[in-house]
């Protein structure tokens, strides 16, 4: 509540012009020109994006060197180790190379840090165990590119190193036989928001055609990156990178991979998460049943399960891990309320009205579920958040997490208040830490100071920007499908923001999960009545209850499939008392 409100401008002439141009729905030429899309041959692109419309791997900054060098390692038989990053990007990518790797014959193992135990990318004591382990070439996946001095650890042991990644670089690059990024500085790539599993992607595509020796693989090859498309899919929307270009591309058609895979570890994944039997997939599925599985086996230290369930060939051994991973996705969930109702009670008891930003430290939180925590936080007060957490001894650095809310760039934030932290990488959007416990003050304070400067209106809230009013009754499942041909939705290309104008409450508002974190409630207009459900906002159920008088609604409307039957569900954004 208490956002404002902002609802798109629209001329009938311009979205009855499209509509006859594109041959689409008036509903949806009025969609597309909400998001800057009106021209017809745009309109028609983004809604028909074809696998053919990735560019060509050979286009990405040294992707074909590091496919040059590592079919080389391949038909030498050279021990290969791919490294990952520990979070479902991380373990997508791992899994794709392995795969690709495996399937040209290759001497390949992986290898994925803990989150606990040796915190985010390159080691040198990991890089030290590999190489006594026999390791000759290592692939990094998702990390690497900040990696200067691991690097150089690397090259004294004799490895033949090759980074690929996607987060932003440092000043100092690594000295690597070959570095894969989409943003490389001295490069021209048209789309540098790839994920780091779609630059995997990338890179196996690469090697399957240097092994083919053309342009057009082998049908083995293909069949394959078709497959590897889908756990690409899995590392885009769970990086919450933008569902723009190629990202869109491989999200639309990687849902459809993972539908018919034949994965026993993507199946077994789908069944744990309830997504078997449903008839497509959609990102959000992903977003919020099958990307917090995978993701809480990394930030319970245990990630390199998560690759052996993606890369397994055994049904039973499939099953097991997929049980396995969602038992500790209970565990997670159990420590990120815990973390969250300490953090969010730090926050009241704040006056947090006049900060910038959020910055809390404390004793005790657990570091893995920090970031699910910040991004809560930073969505709830609208205002950019870091969490850390001390370690119990003091022997180590705390670990944190960072989330940013929109227009604000945290990577560039941590930049300019790096000399209070051990190390920091990410992106944008997200962000990891290391910090002293004595550098705490002086960060919190230089951190809230840069975000003061570059945030415009901190001291306020983001507005709520909707697509368009809409009343009740207009919301039929013919409707709603029309607006699923913009998905897949997420960060970059968000489910539309629709909103309605006095409405009542058909029955009391009620607390549902088995958290009780989730709020149901029964819309009236006039003669229409619907369902709607606020996520994570329990926080809501008295002030609706209490709310006198008809209210406005902003909501993402989607269609809910249940026992065969599907109606028109509501997923609340904001509401508040009509005529405010």
């Amino acid at each position: 509540m208490n956002r404002p409100w902002w609802i798109y401008p629209h001329d009938p002439q311009r979205i009855a012009a499209l509509q006859r141009a594109a041959g689409i729905s008036a509903m949806l030429a009025q969609l597309l020109i909400a998001r800057g899309i009106s021209d017809p041959r745009q309109a028609r692109q983004f809604l028909d994006s074809r696998l053919s419309d990735l560019r060509d791997p050979m286009l990405m900054p040294g992707c074909a060197l590091a496919a040059e060098r590592i079919y080389d390692a391949v038909r030498q038989g050279r021990r290969i180790v791919i490294y990952g990053d520990y979070d479902v990007d991380g373990v997508s990518g791992t899994a794709i190379l392995r795969q690709c790797l495996k399937l040209l014959g290759a001497n390949v193992g992986y290898y994925v840090p803990s989150r606990l135990e040796e915190g985010y990318g390159l080691n040198a004591e990991a890089i030290g165990r590999l190489a006594d382990e026999g390791a000759e070439v290592l692939v990094t996946v998702d990390c690497g590119i900040a990696s200067a001095d691991e690097a150089a650890a690397a090259r004294q042991r004799g490895l033949e190193l090759i980074v690929t990644d996607h987060h932003e670089p440092s000043v100092r690059l690594p000295q690597a036989a070959a570095i894969v990024h989409p943003r490389l500085p001295g490069s021209d790539y048209a789309f540098g928001m790839l994920s780091g599993a779609g630059v995997a992607l990338k890179l196996a595509w690469a090697i399957c055609q240097r092994a083919s020796g053309a342009k057009r693989v082998s049908p083995a090859m293909r069949d394959f990156l078709v497959q590897a498309v889908g756990l690409a899919a899995l590392g885009t929307v769970a990086d919450v990178v933008p569902l723009i270009d190629e990202n869109r591309i491989l999200v639309r058609h990687g849902l459809v991979s993972l539908e018919q895979s034949t994965q026993p570890g993507v199946r077994a994944l789908l069944e744990v998460a309830g997504l078997s039997n449903k008839s497509r997939l959609d990102a959000e599925d992903i977003a919020f049943q099958v990307a917090p599985r995978l993701n809480a086996v990394g930030r319970l230290g245990q990630a390199l399960l998560a690759v052996e369930l993606l890369v397994t060939d055994r049904p039973d051994r499939a099953l097991e891990l997929a049980q396995y991973v969602n038992g500790l996705n209970s565990d997670r969930q159990t420590l990120e309320r815990s973390v969250y109702l300490a953090a969010n009670k730090c926050v009241q008891q704040a006056d947090v009205e006049n900060e910038p930003a959020i910055v809390l430290a404390q004793h005790g939180w657990h570091p893995g579920v920090l970031g699910i925590v910040a991004g809560r936080l930073a969505e709830k007060y609208q205002r950019p958040t870091v969490l850390i957490a001390w370690e119990k001894l003091g022997v180590r650095p705390g670990t944190g997490s960072a989330r940013s809310v929109p227009g604000f760039d945290l990577h560039a934030a941590l930049a300019a208040c790096s000399e209070h932290l051990v190390c920091f990488g990410g992106h944008a959007a997200a962000a990891g830490l290391t910090i002293e416990e004595a550098k705490f003050e002086a960060f919190r304070a230089s951190f809230c100071e840069y975000v003061a400067a570059h945030l415009r209106d901190h001291a306020g809230v983001t507005e709520l920007r909707i697509d368009a009013e809409v009343p009740l009754s207009a919301l039929s499942v013919e409707i709603v499908e029309q607006i699923e041909k913009l998905a897949p939705f997420g960060h970059g290309n968000f489910r539309p923001v629709i909103c309605a104008s006095g409405v009542d409450l058909a029955d009391p508002p009620k607390l549902i999960g088995s958290s009780g974190r989730h709020l149901a409630v029964r819309l009236r207009q006039n003669d229409a009545a619907m369902r709607a459900i606020a996520f994570g906002r329990e926080d809501w159920a008295e002030p609706l209850a209490a709310a006198n008088g008809p209210l406005d609604v902003a909501f993402r409307p989607v269609v809910n499939e249940f026992r065969g039957l599907r109606s028109v569900e509501l997923h609340l954004v904001d509401w508040r008392p009509s005529g405010s």
